[in-house]
C-alpha cells in the first residue's frame, strides 16, 4: 500500500525542473510512507535506477521501456555502440552510487501536451511515440536525482535507498515493439530481490540452470538437434535416443487416454484455408500460419488440431447418449514464428501437441473440466513434477462469440477450480480468441515455471461449424467444446524434462537403460547373450565394445547419463554373472543376470506406479 498526499494537504510544489527547464503544473503527488512494497514494484524501481545510471554515463542514449518481469526486470536502450561486460560493471557501480544517495522517487502528473514538450526537448523519441499513443488527459512521470525524468505509470518505492540487492545479468537485442522492421535496441536484463540472501540464491540457480540448459544437453545426450542452416531454424530432429524418449512419452499418453475414454484420431497436416476461415483462425492467427497455393487453391499447414477434430465429430449424427465425445490426437502443427523468438525446444516452428477436444452436454461441462484437471495432475506426478501453478485467463480484446457465452464458459472453469479447492490467479484478457482457459504450469527442480497443460472452454466454434446432437426431447442442440492439452507441446515438455532431471532420467524414461561392457573381445559372445536376456525382458540395452580402456568407457557412460553399466570379464563369464554399476551409486557388486533383471523390474514398477 502506498500512502500519498497532494496539494490539499501539506505538500505543494508549483514547478518541476529538469536541468534548466521549469515546467509549471498545479499538482504533484509525493510518496511519504511505504507500508508494503511488492517485488514487482521493487524491480520496476531498480529498472528506473538502471536507466538513470545509463543516462548519466551516456547522455546521448535514448530510452525505450523498462518493465519488471517474472524473475527481474529489463530496460531497452538505443545506443550506437554495443554494451560490453565492462559497461555493465560501470552501470552497476553508478547504480550503487544512486542507491547510496537515497534519492526520492517523485511522481508528477502533467498534461499530454506538457509531456510531449518535455520529452521532445529531451530528444527521447521513443517516449514521445509512447505518449502519442496514450489517450490519458494526464501523464505521470517520475523524477530522481538532479535531472533524470522518466515516463512511467509507477508505482515505485519511496526512494532509491530501498533497493538493497540487485544484479545486472546480460544484454540482448530487441526490436522496438517486437517488430523486425523497427530499430534494433539493446536490452539489459537484471534482477532484484528484497535481501542479499534471496539474490544470492537466485544467482546460484541461474548458474545451475546453465548446466541444465536443454539446448546443450539435447545434442550432448543425442536426444535432439536443430540443423539451422541445412533444414531451417525452429525445426527439430530426433535421433534414435530422442525418438525412443518420445515414443515412451507417446505410449504412456495413448494408454492413459484410452483408459479415460478418449478415442484416438489422426488428421491431415495440410487442409484448405476455408476451414480456417470458418474457425476464425484465418482472421485472428493468419500471421502465424504457413499458407500454400496449389492447383488454384489455398491450403494451410495446420497451426492447431481443432478444426480437424470438429470435422470428425460432424461426420456423423450424435445423440445426447453419445456425449461426451473425447477425440485425442498426437498432432503435429506448424506455426510461423519469427526467428528472433525461437529458443531450443521451447519455441519452434513445428511441434506435436497431445491435443484433445471434448464435445459435451451443458451438465457434463464441469465434470469434464475436473476430469482433465485430475488427468493433468496424475500425469505430472508420473513424470516427476509435484508442484504446479494455475492461471485462469479471461476474455481478450479481440474475440468471437457472445458475451453471455463467455460469462458461462469462464464461470464453468472458475467453479471447477474452486470446487476442487485449487489456488489460482486471474490472468485478465489472455484467453484464446474463442474462449477462456485454465493454464496449469509445472515447476521444475529449480522452481521455474513451464507452460504445459491448458483447458479452454468454447461455445463459439461449435456454433460456427453448426455442430449438433439430438437431445432427449428429440430436438437438435449445440454441444459445448473443450480444447485441452495435458503435456502441451511434446517438444517443450521434453525440454522441461531435460532441464528438470539435468538429463539424468529415471530408469523408465532413460533411452538406454543398460550399457554392457565386455572387458575383452573374448567376452563379446557372453555380452551378446546377456543383452538378449535383457532385451527379452523389455530392457533397452546397448553394448560398448570399443577399443578403449574400461575406465574411459565407464566415464563416457557417466557422461551419457546411462543408469546401469554391466561389466563382463573372464570371471563374470565363467560364473555366468555380471558386475553391476549404478549411476550415482557406484559399484553394486556381482550378481546373476536374473537377479539384476528382477531388480530393475522392481525399480521400474516403483517409478511408474
Amino acid at each position: 500500500m502506498l500512502l500519498v498526499i497532494d496539494e490539499k494537504t501539506d505538500v505543494i510544489r508549483e514547478n518541476f525542473q529538469i536541468g534548466q527547464e521549469v515546467y509549471e503544473e498545479p499538482r504533484i503527488i509525493r510518496v511519504i510512507e511505504v507500508l508494503w512494497v511488492s517485488l514487482d514494484t521493487l524491480r520496476h524501481s531498480c529498472s528506473h535506477v538502471m536507466a538513470q545510471a545509463v543516462k548519466e554515463l551516456w547522455p546521448e542514449v535514448k530510452l525505450a521501456i523498462g518493465p519488471s518481469i517474472e524473475d527481474g526486470f529489463y530496460y531497452d536502450f538505443d545506443k550506437k555502440e554495443p554494451f560490453t561486460d565492462e559497461d555493465l560493471n560501470r552501470v552497476e557501480q553508478k547504480m550503487f552510487g544512486i542507491i547510496k544517495k537515497n534519492e526520492p522517487f517523485i511522481r508528477e502528473e502533467i498534461s499530454k501536451n506538457k509531456a510531449l514538450e518535455l520529452f521532445g526537448k529531451l530528444k527521447e523519441d521513443y517516449k514521445v511515440e509512447l505518449i502519442q499513443g496514450l489517450g490519458d488527459e494526464k501523464i505521470s512521470v517520475y523524477k530522481t536525482g538532479e535531472s533524470f525524468v522518466d515516463l512511467c505509470r509507477g508505482p515505485h518505492v519511496g526512494s532509491t535507498g530501498e533497493i538493497r540487492a540487485f544484479k545486472l545479468l546480460s544484454v540482448a537485442g530487441a526490436y522496438w515493439h517486437g517488430i523486425e522492421t523497427n530499430p534494433m535496441l539493446q536490452r539489459i536484463y537484471g534482477t532484484c530481490f528484497e535481501s542479499q540472501k534471496e539474490l544470492d540464491e537466485h544467482l546460484k540457480n541461474i548458474e545451475e540452470a546453465k548446466t541444465r540448459d536443454h539446448r546443450k544437453l539435447g545434442p550432448q545426450l543425442e536426444i535432439f538437434d536443430i540443423y539451422h542452416e541445412q533444414a531451417g531454424a525452429g525445426l527439430v530432429f530426433y535421433g534414435p535416443k530422442g525418438a525412443i524418449l518420445r515414443t515412451i512419452i507417446e505410449d504412456y499418453e495413448k494408454k492413459e487416454h484410452l483408459k479415460r475414454g478418449y478415442q484416438i484420431v489422426i488428421t491431415p497436416n495440410i487442409m484448405q484455408s476455408g476451414l480456417w476461415q470458418i474457425s476464425g483462425h484465418y482472421e485472428y492467427y493468419q500471421e502465424n500460419m504457413y499458407i500454400i497455393n496449389s492447383e488454384g487453391k489455398e491450403f494451410v499447414l495446420k497451426p492447431m488440431n481443432c478444426p480437424g477434430h470438429i470435422l470428425i465429430y460432424k461426420s456423423k449424427s450424435h445423440s445426447y447418449r453419445d456425449l461426451p465425445v473425447r477425440l485425442f490426437e498426437l498432432g503435429t502443427v506448424y506455426r510461423r514464428e519469427k526467428a528472433g523468438v525461437l529458443h531450443g525446444l521451447l519455441r519452434v516452428r513445428g511441434f506435436t501437441q497431445d491435443d484433445a477436444h471434448i464435445f459435451c452436454l451443458p451438465e457434463q461441462l464441469k465434470p469434464e473440466i475436473k476430469g482433465v484437471i485430475d488427468f493433468v495432475f496424475d500425469t505430472m506426478k508420473a513424470f516427476g513434477f509435484n508442484d504446479v501453478s494455475i492461471e485462469l485467463s479471461t476474455r481478450p480484446e479481440k474475440y468471437i462469440g457472445s458475451e453471455d457465452d463467455w460469462v458461462l464458459a469462464t464461470q464453468a472453469l472458475e467453479d471447477s477450480l474452486k470446487e476442487k479447492g485449487l489456488n489460482y490467479e486471474i490472468n485478465p484478457g489472455d484467453g484464446a480468441f474463442y474462449g477462456p482457459k485454465i493454464d496449469i504450469k509445472l515447476k521444475d527442480a529449480l522452481k521455474r515455471k513451464w507452460q504445459c497443460a491448458t483447458i479452454q472452454c468454447d461455445f463459439a466454434l461449435p456454433k460456427r461449424f453448426d455442430l449438433s446432437y439430438v437431445d432427449s426431447d428429440g430436438k437438435e442442440k449445440q454441444p459445448i467444446m473443450l480444447h485441452r492439452v495435458v503435456l502441451g507441446s511434446l517438444e517443450r515438455f521434453i525440454g522441461a524434462l531435460l532441464e528438470h532431471y539435468k538429463g539424468d532420467f529415471p530408469l523408465w524414461l532413460a533411452p538406454v537403460q543398460v550399457l554392457i561392457m565386455p572387458i575383452k573381445d573374448a567376452q563379446a559372445d557372453y555380452a551378446l547373450k546377456i543383452k538378449k536376456d535383457l532385451d527379452d525382458n523389455g530392457l533397452r540395452t546397448e553394448i560398448d565394445n570399443r577399443n578403449e580402456t574400461l575406465d574411459k568407457r565407464i566415464r563416457n557412460a557417466e557422461l551419457s547419463k546411462i543408469p546401469y553399466v554391466l561389466v563382463v570379464g573372464a570371471r563374470e563369464a565363467a560364473q555366468e554373472k555380471v558386475s553391476v554399476r549404478k549411476r550415482g551409486s557406484g559399484d553394486l557388486g556381482v550378481m546373476a543376470a536374473g537377479e539384476f533383471i528382477n531388480r530393475t523390474k522392481e525399480e521400474l514398477a516403483s517409478e511408474v506406479a
